[in-house]
């Protein structure tokens, strides 16, 4: 049996296993464990049909449909969760999942690209751009605990402003867009591009958008029969909220960033791997957390944009390292070990909060 018959044989398996748990009401650990097991397994499905998508679209328009798709995983999640009212657990998910990208995925993506080439180059003007935009999400999330903080602002206030912000960095982010597909795609193509040899996709055009579509709508599935055991599991396992938002959560649902990037850094295409993971933690910031807060309005109860310190600080520690990393536009396996350790840093005391 070929590797991807054993691939589909275990997603189908562990979806079905999944299902079965959550509707025939097994335990709420075999609940958890099944439902993460085949998160996992959709989310490389789903990492599999947007890079055979990405081959008809083209490389940077690729990269930028991987970070999205893959964030379809997270923003479902978290979109359960606002709907729910659990506001503190959706934004230790939201900072897992900026640092996660920043630190893990970029990580991991850095040093096994790096042992395999010595060094990998990408588009030095796409690392400045990424750079400032990373300072723009760090502003748009301090700016207001800071000043909620200082003066005191009612609930209303709060509410007002957050929408306010959200709705600003949603332009911003979307302005980017243009810039980066439309006015200005050539000054930010990736230089690797033209030298790199044509890959045969996984699939035909028409099947690679029917998987991804497929793939979007089983993370939904499976996303709410995970988020259904996520008060218990915490409970019995003694862990925080803001441990199992911001690396439980954030790990099982980035698992497709996790493998795609992983895959084209070891390929030599750093750039490619760069614009999914930084990407991918700009979405977040950018994009996810305003339509979250958007979201929480439609729902009934606006959710605020104010971050704990804590929070705060690991966002701010991730932005500050990938971008002294990624600034130069070329990359060695020794970086990829710093953003691991700083992972495991913040990893080990998120777990002692």
């Amino acid at each position: 049996m070929s590797r991807r018959n054993l691939f589909f044989g275990a997603l189908a398996g562990g979806f079905i296993l999944s299902a079965a748990a959550h509707y025939l009401h097994w335990s709420n650990t075999l609940q958890f464990a099944f439902s993460a097991i085949a998160i996992l397994f959709v989310a490389g499905f789903l990492g599999q049909a947007t890079e055979s998508v990405a081959h008809y679209a083209g490389q940077r328009l690729g990269g930028f449909l991987n970070a999205t798709f893959g964030n379809a995983a997270e923003l479902i999640i978290t979109l359960f969760l606002v709907k729910e009212g659990l506001f503190d657990m959706v934004k230790a998910s939201l900072t897992g999942a900026i640092i996660g990208n920043l630190l893990l995925v970029l990580g991991a993506s850095v040093l096994l690209g790096g042992l395999k080439f010595k060094q990998q180059r990408y588009n030095v003007e796409v690392a400045g751009h990424n750079a400032s935009l990373m300072i723009m999400a760090v502003i748009g999330l301090f700016v207001p605990a800071v000043f909620v903080a200082s003066e005191q602002f009612s609930v209303q206030k709060d509410q007002q402003l957050s929408l306010a912000v959200a709705a600003i960095l949603l332009v911003s982010y979307l302005l980017w867009l243009v810039f980066s597909m439309i006015t200005h795609k050539d000054l930010l193509a990736d230089e690797m591009e033209s030298s790199e040899t044509e890959e045969r996709p996984l699939w035909s055009k028409r099947r690679s958008i029917l998987f991804l579509v497929l793939a979007t709508v089983m993370v939904g599935f499976v996303s709410e029969w995970l988020v259904s055991t996520l008060d218990v599991f915490s409970e019995r396992f003694g862990l925080s909220e803001l441990f199992i938002g911001a690396f439980v959560i954030a790990i099982v649902g980035n698992a497709a960033e996790h493998s795609a990037a992983i895959m084209l850094a070891m390929k030599n295409k750093i750039g490619a791997a760069v614009e999914i993971a930084i990407g991918s933690s700009l979405q977040i910031a950018l994009f996810v957390a305003p339509v979250l807060i958007f979201a929480s309005t439609l729902f009934g109860e606006t959710m605020d944009i104010l971050f704990t310190p804590i929070e705060l600080t690991a966002i701010a520690v991730s932005v500050f390292i990938a971008k002294s990393i990624s600034r130069d536009g070329s990359t060695n396996w020794y970086e990829g070990v710093l953003l691991l350790m700083v992972y495991i840093i913040l990893g080990i005391a998120f777990y002692l909060v």
